[in-house]
């Protein structure tokens, strides 16, 4: 089994870039910073930063290109990729992206969260209030999972 996933949560560091391919489909790009902090070697406090390539397509992209702008918060959760060409001066050039297969928005910079369906949590992120949320069956019948099992 194998598996290909990532989780961003993070802050927009330009406004989404919005096209069309030519076949008709809606494509944006937009670039999500994340940082971490830590301690040093020396017990100073370190920060360190990344920037994430993000792509998304369809009703995502439309979405995106509409609701969020630079240093508004995002969670993405999606695909890595990468892709490769030939440049212009004859070397070849690649780009890790991240395919978006999902996203939330979170709260802008210095104000509340932005979503598009109007509710709000205090995460910053939107979320559905709780009496839409499908109640969890769950199977009784199902065996329980052992150890021994897993095969990694």
């Amino acid at each position: 089994m194998y598996l290909n996933k990532a989780f961003v949560i993070g802050r927009l560091t330009r406004d989404p870039e919005s096209r069309t391919t030519p076949s008709g489909q809606r494509v944006t790009s937009i670039s999500v910073a994340t940082n971490r902090t830590f301690k040093g070697k020396d017990g100073s406090k370190q920060e360190q930063v990344e920037f994430h390539n993000i792509v998304l397509w369809g009703r995502l992209a439309e979405i995106t290109s509409q609701y969020l702008t630079k240093g508004q918060e995002v969670m993405i959760e999606g695909r890595i990729q990468t892709r490769s060409w030939d440049a212009q001066d004859g070397s070849k050039k690649y780009r890790t992206e991240i395919i978006a297969e999902s996203m939330q928005m979170g709260s802008r910079p210095g104000g509340k969260p932005a979503d598009f369906t109007g509710n709000q949590d205090q995460s910053g992120f939107g979320s559905q209030p709780k009496e839409n949320i499908p109640p969890v069956e769950t199977n009784e019948d199902v065996e329980e999972i052992k150890i021994e099992d897993i095969p990694f």
